[in-house]
């Protein structure tokens, strides 16, 4: 094994749970919001609101300091944000009320932003081409098995012991030691691994300018479906089992978190094999499955069965593999090399301005007038969103001989 493979394995190692630690910070408001929602005396629109506004600063921050990274260097981004984040976390367990949770979850946004387009254009650079797909898989699955699955046990029994305030604080523990290990571990990649071939500085006209390939602005609708099902799904499912069909939250927590393990282990299996048989099957295979998930929930005679509801979202969850393709692998496969952070930043920002900020707020407005079960149909509908944006979607995944022709062009004598 030589040693750009061994660090390839590191990279994804040690990203894998600096990813997973954001999204533990960023999923547990929600998970927790059975309990602190009483004691602030919150309805479904506030709670919709609390997500909408840590999304909406989330994207503005992943847009902005995605492309400075493209300029700048990413670790010098990178670290700062990951600290920040920590800190914050801290901050939201010694909160009083409504507005200033509100305003720590907006700082938080800032703070995370940065983490998501960085993270996964680290990773992008530093893979082989026939192992991208995998690696992306790898490091956002982190969001599934430690933000999706893990994160809602930990939470809400770590609430049913200690309360909210002492959830809030162990959540922003790891993410402190992940900037260490960044810091310590991962290489600044270089100027040329950056930009690929072209080494002229692109102006904040050319920034822009990424959104006339037709992949890119597909991707970005194709995230405001994701991030709807993502968002609507894990802001209102708890409210709904807890509220409508009357379980406690830790039983909440349960499915939940089968349904995020599940995500974790499809993941970075779907990704892997649309290296393999291309982009676009295999995303039109993720979010049919994902439409099953909150209509799950809304049949009643499945909760007399827990282990069956569990394993039905276990198997249809491949939110994290949606994740890989329409916000990383198909938007810097169809960009220049050195607009890849850029890429992603604009088809998260997009996402999170729509999916993940105006949506909950609108699920939140619908719950409130005709009940909690149209939240899940609102989720459903995002994901049928990412089906139809699949449908159109450009190939961006290299063939076999592709790759094998690239490498023999980059070994030829005089070939730099």
């Amino acid at each position: 094994m030589d040693s750009s493979c061994r660090y390839e394995i590191r990279l994804v190692a040690v990203l894998f749970f600096a990813w997973g630690t954001v999204f533990l910070d960023r999923m547990s408001q929600l998970y927790l919001a059975p309990y602190f929602a009483p004691e602030f005396h919150l309805g479904e629109k506030q709670i919709g609101t609390l997500a909408s506004v840590l999304a909406i600063t989330w994207a503005m921050s992943t847009f902005v300091f995605g492309a400075l990274s493209d300029r700048f260097g990413r670790k010098p981004v990178l670290i700062p944000a990951v600290f920040s984040f920590s800190i914050l976390s801290w901050m939201s367990a010694f909160v009083h009320g409504y507005y200033q949770l509100l305003l720590v979850r907006a700082l938080m946004g800032v703070a995370e932003g940065p983490t998501w387009s960085i993270m996964t254009a680290l990773i992008e650079e530093s893979s082989h081409p026939s192992r991208r797909g995998r690696n992306v898989g790898i490091v956002v699955s982190a969001a599934a098995l430690v933000g999706l699955s893990a994160a809602p046990i930990l939470t809400t029994q770590v609430a049913a012991r200690w309360g909210w305030r002492a959830a809030f604080f162990l959540a922003g523990v790891p993410g402190l030691v992940m900037a260490v290990l960044i810091w310590k571990l991962v290489k600044e990649p270089s100027a040329e691994t950056r930009e690929g071939a072209e080494h002229v500085k692109a102006s904040a006209a050319e920034y822009v300018s990424i959104l006339r390939f037709r992949n890119v602005w597909l991707c970005c609708v194709g995230a405001t479906g994701f991030m709807t099902w993502l968002f609507v799904l894990n802001a209102f499912a708890p409210l709904y089992i807890t509220q409508v069909v009357h379980e406690v939250p830790t039983t909440a927590g349960f499915f939940l978190g089968a349904s995020g393990l599940g995500s974790f282990f499809l993941g970075f299996l779907l990704p892997s094999l649309s290296d393999r048989i291309g982009r676009r099957p295999v995303l039109l295979l993720m979010a049919a499955l994902a439409v099953i998930v909150p209509l799950a929930y809304l049949v009643p005679v499945l909760y007399a069965h827990p282990w069956v509801l569990a394993g039905i979202v276990f198997i249809a969850n491949t939110g994290q593999g949606i994740a890989a393709l329409i916000l990383v692998l198909v938007p810097t496969e169809s960009v220049p090399a050195r607009f890849r952070a850029s890429s992603i930043g604009a088809a998260t920002l997009v996402g999170e301005v729509f999916g993940a900020t105006l949506a909950p707020i609108l699920a939140g407005a619908l719950a409130e007038k005709y009940g909690l079960g149209v939240t899940m149909w609102m989720a459903a509908g995002g994901s049928a969103l990412v089906f139809l944006v699949a449908l159109v979607l450009r190939e961006t995944a290299k063939s076999k001989s592709e790759i094998s022709g690239a490498q023999e062009v980059a070994r030829a004598p005089g070939v730099a």
